[in-house]
């Protein structure tokens, strides 16, 4: 994100900071079957009142990776959370001003986990569905659609969950949690059996409580097969 902050740094000339170089970061989370991603609204400068991924100015004296954190804790309060680096967008025209190029990262976090704060150069911080995103500000939509196409390969190759469903849920929440991500709809025998041919899966000796419809068994994630297909990989076709 080139955001306010970026605006008044390069008026200023203020050559603490890597006047070129910037982070944005794309943050996922999932609620009540949704798949969502985090904004903010800038506070002031060229993009006042517009929307975009929370990112920022490198400082000369911190890595790329120490950038990403303290920036998304100054826009959300977001802290102490695996940011994984994407790539770098480098496109000659994405910023207005001058050349800028910016360096990717993304997360899956539980959203229940976390309170989101507005601060810095935010005037808003939110999450949005990801099939309600607004215009972004720059090229934030482009990246927001290649580290959704990233999260969509990983899937097929790691599993994924552990980072946004409770450590109880069912079978019909880890269902619509791939299907929000891949977008598509996938047959329910089909994929129960596939997901519990994986060994993945715990089975507990409890049920939903206080649902109105036959409350479904609950599952957690064995730790070690799970730990265990994340560094190995697999290929889990739909």
């Amino acid at each position: 994100m080139v955001s306010n902050l970026h605006d008044s740094i390069a008026v200023k000339n203020d050559y603490s900071a890597m006047n070129a170089i910037t982070i944005d970061c794309v943050i996922f989370g999932f609620d009540k079957g949704s798949l969502e991603v985090l904004l903010v609204q800038h506070a002031e400068g060229i993009s006042k009142g517009k929307w975009g991924l929370p990112g920022g100015w490198i400082n000369k004296k911190e890595s790329t990776d120490d950038a990403a954190h303290r920036l998304l804790n100054e826009l959300t309060a977001l802290d102490q959370i695996y940011l994984e680096q994407l790539k770098a967008f480098g496109n000659p025209d994405r910023f207005p001003l001058r050349r800028v190029i910016t360096i990717g990262y993304y997360a899956l976090i539980k959203r229940e986990d976390y309170n989101i704060k507005a601060g810095f150069t935010a005037s808003d911080a939110k999450w949005y569905k990801i099939n309600e995103i607004p215009d972004l500000i720059y090229d934030h939509n482009e990246i927001l659609t290649y580290s959704l196409k990233h999260l969509r390969n990983r899937v097929r190759q790691a599993p994924i969950g552990f980072e946004l469903l409770p450590e109880k849920f069912t079978l019909l929440q880890l269902m619509h949690l791939y299907e929000e991500i891949l977008g598509i709809e996938m047959d329910k025998p089909n994929f129960r059996r596939k997901i519990l041919h994986m060994k993945l899966l715990v089975a507990l000796n409890e049920k939903q409580q206080d649902v109105s419809h036959r409350a479904a068994q609950l599952y957690k994630f064995d730790q070690e097969i799970y730990t265990r297909l994340t560094e190995k990989g697999f290929n889990f076709e739909f």
